[in-house]
């Protein structure tokens, strides 16, 4: 599919971008590139193939979720700027 430069402006104008003339005659050629290289894979007979959300195998990075003990309450009092009865103290936020 070759496009025309008519429609490569007319694209661009719906981009909101402003392209020179030399751009324009670029585009055309990298653009109709593009479409017929689609057009090649739309015409590849894919019955029969499962779709596919990727072809790596699945992997996560992320650590198994463990319970770990966690800092005890006198601790976290210590590390706490300000404190009032055994919890921590907050400057309001409403008046």
């Amino acid at each position: 599919m070759t496009l025309t430069q008519d429609v490569v402006r007319r694209i661009a104008d719906l981009a909101r971008l402003e392209i020179t003339d030399e751009e324009v005659t670029q585009y055309c050629d990298q653009l109709s590139a593009i479409l017929d290289y689609a057009a090649r894979l739309q015409a590849i007979d894919t019955t029969g193939i499962p779709p596919t959300s990727s072809v790596l195998p699945p992997l996560s990075i992320l650590r198994e979720d463990e319970p770990v003990k966690g800092l005890e309450h006198d601790e976290l009092m210590k590390i706490a700027p300000r404190t009032t009865h055994g919890q921590y103290r907050v400057p309001p936020i409403l008046d």
